[in-house]
């Protein structure tokens, strides 16, 4: 490679994306042949007067389409075609482990969706006996909901003493949308939500470009910090709060019930509402009250499958105060598009039949399998499991950083999150953590190869990692 230069003259965008761009037009026509080693970055940085960073972005977006892999101390080198990549293998033995390229040229340590336990089977069967049961309905748009829609909400929700009513029950595309619609009908563009500073962001993002505005509460290490919450009722006069009470993402942390009975009052007092995500909380068997139990009249609950039963059916409910519930509906209609029947009629047989606990219950049997595999190889360090939930939140040793450690695990084919993809808003509060996922792999053996990478790392320190190659 070492007379090979991209053509930059033509394309639009930022540079890196012209230079992936280029090279990977450049792999298409056989300029650049696969095996092939790309340039160190500091002289192709040279050579086309740029800066080191923005062809390290360059060969990440590489990376990203599944063109070249990189490997600390070899540099980065171009793969064979992609219909020829081979599936994610895991070389054992916890020293010389390394991640072989899956098609996507990762093994993905960054979603926590249900494992695969067979459920597609039993979905299919579902899809095609509601297509064939309700071709109308399938061919149009879904006006009217079923009472058995509702009947399945109030079911799945259902935890320790809280048992919604279906007349509270509002069926929605997933929690995501259940969430959005709830923010979007109780506030106005300009209004605040609260989040912690550490939450499932995505909401947050979704929640600004809506036009609402985010103020941060304090958290300690038993999660929110009712004084700092009443502090951020007086000085900003939120309209709603979203938090996850039982095993937040990413920390693991759940609230105690004092603690909840004083984020009710509170809300109660400043009238806050609020909208509890009990996602990862339908995993557990956690005793402690739900929040909607504390303050039944201001408490929305969000629900789904996508982390027990099979996240591609997008199936979720919420429920929700009697004066909320027509809003919220509207507000998820306006804000989705409407609700697919038969995603909907799927995801409400699923509960109906019973194959959604039964499949909830083989999911729980693999996480904790998958679960043994990380608290055994990772021993000794700072990690927080919580039993049936399938990600784990690592406080890094000094002198890790943690965007450091995710590029550090990226380089070697993982991918994890670093703890800014969990900031609701820019926080200078720092947490030095990644929280990394173990249910999306297909097999145990491909989680306890992407365990040995992260323990490879961890006991190397910085030395193990060089962000030039």
């Amino acid at each position: 490679m070492t007379n090979w230069l991209p053509d930059l003259s033509s394309g639009s965008g930022p540079l890196y994306q012209r230079l992936a761009d280029s090279i990977e037009s450049d792999i298409d026509k056989g300029v650049i042949d696969a095996g092939a080693k790309l340039p160190p970055q500091r002289d192709l940085a040279y050579d086309i007067g740029t800066t080191v960073g923005t062809i390290g972005r360059a060969y990440q977006l590489l990376r990203e389409r599944g063109l070249v892999s990189g490997e600390v101390g070899r540099g980065t080198y171009v793969l064979g075609q992609r219909a020829e990549t081979p599936k994610p293998e895991v070389e054992p033995g916890l020293q010389g482990t390394r991640l072989i390229d899956a098609p996507s040229g990762k093994l993905r340590f960054d979603s926590t969706a249900a494992p695969d336990v067979g459920q597609g089977a039993v979905i299919a069967d579902m899809l095609a006996r509601t297509a064939q049961e309700h071709p109308h309905d399938i061919s149009s748009y879904t006006r009217d909901f079923p009472e058995r829609w509702y009947e399945a909400g109030s079911r799945w929700l259902a935890r320790n003493a809280f048992r919604p009513s279906p007349d509270s029950i509002v069926p929605t595309l997933g929690t995501h949308a259940a969430v959005m619609a709830a923010i979007a009908a109780l506030t106005m563009p300009g209004d605040y939500v609260v989040f912690e500073h550490l939450t499932y962001s995505q909401i947050a993002r979704s929640a600004g470009l809506i036009g609402r505005r985010i103020a941060l509460v304090l958290t300690d290490d038993n999660g929110i910090d009712p004084d700092d919450f009443e502090r951020v009722c007086a000085q900003k006069h939120p309209k709603v709060m979203f938090l996850m009470p039982t095993a937040k993402n990413p920390t693991l942390v759940t609230l105690s019930a004092e603690r909840r009975q004083a984020i009710a009052r509170i809300a109660r007092e400043y009238n806050v509402a609020l909208i509890e995500d009990d996602l990862y909380g339908e995993l557990t068997d956690d005793p402690t009250p739900l929040l909607a139990e504390y303050a039944p009249e201001r408490t929305i609950v969000a629900g789904g499958l996508s982390k027990s039963v099979a996240a591609g059916v997008r199936g979720g409910w919420l429920s929700c105060p009697p004066t909320y519930r027509h809003r919220i509906r509207v507000a998820h209609k306006m804000m989705t598009g409407g609700l697919p029947f038969l995603l909907a009629e799927v995801g409400t047989r699923l509960v109906m039949s019973g194959q959604a606990g039964e499949i909830r219950k083989r999911c729980i049997a693999e996480i904790e399998t998958r679960l043994a595999i990380v608290r055994d190889v990772l021993a000794g360090f700072d990690i927080k499991t919580r039993d049936n939930v399938p990600f784990i939140w690592l406080t890094l040793p000094d002198p890790w950083l943690s965007g450091t450690f995710k590029n550090a695990c990226l380089a070697q084919g993982l991918l994890i999150d670093d703890e800014d993809e969990f900031k609701a808003g820019r926080s200078e509060q720092v947490f030095h953590g990644v929280r990394f996922g173990v249910s999306q792999p297909r097999q145990s053996k491909d989680v306890a190869g992407g365990v040995a990478v992260i323990r490879r790392l961890l006991d190397e320190g910085r030395a193990g990692y060089d962000s030039f190659s």
